[in-house]
């Protein structure tokens, strides 16, 4: 009872935070990879993502991290830091509350299939080498996340804190109550055959404005 309690009270700063002004600062970089160079990559928000699909809503988790979302396209990997960047105070609020000092960041969306679809966004863990993780603190994004109902084609939208930045280059598991998809070697191939695609690309782009100057 008291767990609930501390994910209400954490839910409901996440809520009172989310109208500051946007804030100048970035996302520091995670330890655990080098960050590549934006601008460079061609990912789509699909091709790293996870869903889970049930009868009356479907889940999307995308992480928000550096080190991943350099390796998409120039308009998704602006649009997702820009989402970060807005929403930098909340976060920051969020992460003092929960006494985290360097979260691992997810976008979590709920998509209604049906009218009047319920959706409990306290249900979203991870699984990861064996151990069980749920989210430290949540950061509605939504004016619809904390209503916990949607109508059909509604969307529900939060960026969700975890205790450590999330193993974006090994296998792990969402879960959504007993429902969970997988962050599997296919993902893990693709972000790989990526990032060698995107320091190639930047070194070519090196030599080509090496060689226009006079």
């Amino acid at each position: 009872m008291m767990r609930r309690a501390r994910w209400r009270l954490r839910l409901l700063l996440g809520l009172a935070t989310v109208a500051l002004p946007v804030a100048a600062q970035t996302q520091e970089p995670i330890a655990g990879g080098e960050l590549p160079p934006p601008g460079y990559g061609s990912l789509k928000q699909d091709n790293v993502s996870l869903r889970i699909t049930l009868n009356d809503i479907e889940i999307r988790f995308l992480p928000l991290d550096e080190r991943l979302i350099r390796l998409m396209a120039p308009d998704a990997y602006q649009s997702l830091h820009g989402l970060v960047v807005s929403r930098q105070p909340a976060i920051d609020s969020a992460a003092r509350a929960a006494g985290l000092t360097s979260p691992g960041l997810a976008l979590v969306t709920f998509f209604a299939l049906r009218s009047a679809a319920r959706f409990d966004p306290e249900n979203v863990s991870l699984s990861y080498r064996s151990q069980f993780e749920r989210p430290a603190a949540i950061v509605p994004y939504s004016g619809t996340f904390t209503s916990r109902q949607l109508d059909v084609r509604q969307q529900a939208t939060g960026i969700y804190l975890f205790d450590e930045p999330l193993p974006v280059f090994e296998p792990f598991d969402v879960l959504y109550g007993t429902s969970q998809a997988s962050w599997n070697d296919d993902v893990l191939r693709r972000i790989g055959v990526e990032r060698v695609r995107v320091q190639s690309r930047a070194q070519a782009s090196k030599g080509d404005s090496a060689a226009v100057k006079p």
